[in-house]
């Protein structure tokens, strides 16, 4: 059933000691359309974790350099970066795995395991992280957008959006107040094919056009060398 399932636009790190598993899961994960990096020791993975972004990231915890656990809490603690973490392990006792969580793990997975079982926890978290996990509405300020219907409405206005203008607003909405940066929300709207450098700033202009033109208050700010915000001033 894991087999049949296709991912879209999600990538993967991979920081895993262990050669032969990293290869084998590696390669499953590919086969599904998850995209992928590889780190084999603590330091390196800490490093790919905090310069390039990512939706999910796998983590051995006993490794070379710096353990899971201390990876693991140095991104949660000093980096701010709230990327979904599932950790593997050989140890299956209790303690192990609240110190996992303890060290703000989501999830937690005991060696050996079979693949499709750790596709569809990467997966469960990833439609987590997007706020996929059932239709909703979205909210911010008098903004709403029916993610079952896809209706989106301001002021009780009703807003009329492209496919892409859709997908952006969703992105930010789901994310306000947070910054979005352009790396992380081209990464999801269209993964490594990227088109034209100017096509995202189209799509904005456009978004921005509908969304904050004809009201008072602007909802949708870009903040130069950061990213971009959905949220009231």
């Amino acid at each position: 059933m894991v087999m049949s399932l296709t991912v879209r636009n999600a990538r993967v790190l991979l920081v895993e000691d262990h050669r032969a598993l990293a290869e084998t899961i590696l390669d499953f994960l590919q086969t599904v359309g998850f995209e992928t990096d590889y780190a084999a020791d603590g330091l390196t993975g800490l490093h790919l974790a905090c310069h390039h972004h990512y939706d999910l990231i796998v983590l051995d915890v006993m490794l070379p350099g710096l353990n899971g656990f201390e990876l693991c809490a140095r991104l949660r603690n000093e980096k701010a970066i709230t990327t979904p973490v599932l950790m593997l392990t050989a140890r299956d006792q209790l303690q192990d795995k609240l110190e996992g969580f303890q060290h703000g793990a989501d999830d937690y997975l005991v060696k050996p395991f079979d693949l499709p079982e750790l596709v569809a926890r990467l997966v469960a978290l990833l439609r987590r992280a997007r706020g996929e996990v059932a239709q909703d509405i979205l909210q911010v300020a008098d903004l709403t957008f029916h993610t079952g219907t896809l209706e989106v409405k301001r002021a009780g206005q009703t807003l009329h959006l492209s496919p892409t203008c859709l997908r952006i607003l969703k992105i930010l909405m789901r994310e306000s107040p947070r910054v979005v940066t352009r790396e992380a929300l081209e990464q999801e709207l269209w993964g490594d094919l990227l088109p034209d450098s100017d096509t995202l700033r189209s799509h904005l202009y456009k978004l921005r056009r509908a969304v904050d033109k004809p009201f008072a208050q602007p909802l949708l700010h870009t903040l130069a060398g950061q990213g971009f915000k959905l949220a009231p001033e």
